[in-house]
């Protein structure tokens, strides 16, 4: 039995002791970009609790959820029985330094897929851009300013967007460009704290 990576042991030492009650609420991004396309084929990429593919799933999306925890996992299929979108949503675990999902998809969608923990996240992603189908969109968040409300390390620098997609070393002339860039939306923390923060955008549609 090959032994846990450090990505996993991190991710499930945290989601042990996490409570599995969700928001409910969408990723305001995804809520931004996905309301008005075709429902298809959707791939997300770290699903935590499941919040946003139970959102797509009510919208007659078929996804296919995945994330490293197995813990998480099973808080985020108990939140797709709740909504009724359990036959929509295949949740499975992967370890995106070592597997990823098989199948070509119309919307792959990674929001803030960031780890303490090293797991090669532009590889991750390079392949996620791999499994759009032409007209797929290809749509991910990551954080460009710090929650107020979380404790960290106050010296961290934000990769930009531009930063990351240079990171996927994608061939361009294959993808549509729809927004590369800071994005500023006002955040809600857990005790209702409200707060303007920056998200960092990479949204492509595949030619």
């Amino acid at each position: 039995m090959t032994a846990p990576s450090e990505s996993e042991t991190f991710w499930e030492d945290l989601y042990r002791d996490a409570s599995p009650e969700t928001s409910g609420r969408p990723s305001t991004v995804l809520v931004r970009y996905a309301q008005e396309r075709t429902p298809g084929r959707a791939l997300e990429l770290g699903c935590g609790k499941g919040d946003d593919a139970v959102w797509l799933g009510g919208r007659g999306w078929t996804v296919t959820a995945v994330d490293v925890s197995a813990t998480v996992l099973g808080f985020a299929r108990a939140n797709a029985e709740r909504a009724g979108v359990a036959d929509r949503v295949t949740f499975a675990r992967h370890d995106l330094s070592q597997t990823f999902p098989q199948g070509e998809f119309d919307m792959v969608y990674a929001m803030f897929l960031e780890s303490p923990v090293e797991f090669g996240r532009a590889n991750a992603l390079r392949q996620a851009a791999s499994a759009l189908v032409p007209g797929g969109l290809l749509l991910v968040a990551t954080h460009g300013s710090a929650l107020p409300w979380r404790s960290g390390n106050p010296d961290h620098v934000f990769s930009t967007a531009d930063e990351i997609l240079a990171g996927m070393a994608l061939d361009m002339s294959g993808w549509t460009t729809v927004q590369v860039g800071p994005l500023t939306r006002q955040a809600t923390g857990p005790e209702g704290q409200t707060a303007e923060v920056i998200d960092n955008l990479i949204v492509l549609e595949r030619r």
